[in-house]
């Protein structure tokens, strides 16, 4: 077990080490051979006047293909993160699954919720395998007082937990990042778009208008796709942290029902145990 999370853990590393160079060169051949096509202008080079969205996209400069992979790296891990986040939850109803773990607990029937939980995954179905098969454990033991059984039982969930939190929050500090430095990257191609407007007015005589309409419009494009790449990546970044609280939640909350339960059955046990005890000592004396 611990060695195939291992190796899931290598190939999540080497998949956000080999996507962000490869999405970066994507870019800058979508950027010269698909934006900067003769097609899109005029006099059939890239010197004339734009004919299209694409053509407008590739005066904004050298900047935009750097936006462009920002961007498309934002929904590359946005996806990796759903389905990593949807199979965290498991195969089943998260809500059914901890519904009938609470009554196993309830009814002590720990081998019917350890099955529930092998057939559930997900990373809430391990930490709660984690901690039914300490329960188990430690539940027929009676060298452990029961402080020390339920601390066994709450130090192996809260380990299951340490291993399978990590794994829903990896990547999420990228979406974070980019987040920010798409803004910044945008507002840099601002300003160098401006920089050659204002260098079109200083010109001795009149204004060069076709420099300075291009440096504003590369301003402009730089500023839009800085933008939609920040207000996506924050969208992202909101609504998988939401995701991970709740699956967070749910994992103290059945934690917090294995180890009350331990304790509500152990009381229990101890109290039949005393009866027999009082039971057998009240025939001896009337013997």
């Amino acid at each position: 077990m611990s060695t195939q999370r291992s190796f899931g853990q290598k190939i999540k590393s080497a998949f956000a080490v080999i996507t962000i160079p490869l999405l970066l060169g994507i870019s800058f051949l979508l950027y010269h051979f698909l934006l900067g096509n003769p097609e899109n202008f005029s006099g059939r080079t890239t010197e004339g006047h734009a004919e299209n969205y694409l053509g407008i996209i590739y005066k904004g400069g050298i900047i935009v293909p750097i936006l462009m992979s920002f961007f498309l790296m934002v929904i590359t891990f946005s996806i990796e993160r759903y389905f990593t986040i949807r199979k965290a939850s498991g195969t089943g109803s998260l809500e059914d699954f901890l519904k009938e773990i609470k009554a196993d607990l309830a009814q002590v029937n720990i081998d019917e919720g350890i099955k529930k939980c092998e057939k559930q995954q997900g990373s809430v179905g391990n930490v709660v395998l984690a901690g039914l098969l300490r329960y188990k454990d430690v539940l027929g033991d009676k060298e452990l007082s029961k402080d020390q059984k339920v601390l066994a039982v709450q130090t192996d969930v809260e380990e299951a937990t340490s291993l399978e939190l990590p794994m829903l929050e990896k990547n999420l500090t990228i979406i974070a990042t980019l987040a920010s430095i798409a803004t910044l990257t945008g507002l840099l191609g601002t300003v160098i778009g401006m920089i050659k407007a204002f260098a079109a007015l200083a010109t001795a005589g009149s204004p060069d208008a076709v420099a300075l309409a291009n440096g504003i419009s590369e301003a402009l494009i730089n500023t839009a796709l800085g933008i939609a790449t920040s207000a996506f990546a924050i969208v992202s970044y909101n609504y998988f942290t939401s995701q991970i609280d709740s699956l967070t939640y749910n994992i103290d909350e059945i934690s917090f029902s294995i180890t009350q339960g331990f304790s509500a059955s152990y009381r229990d046990r101890i109290g039949k145990s005393s009866s027999k005890d009082q039971v057998l000592n009240n025939k001896e004396l009337a013997i």
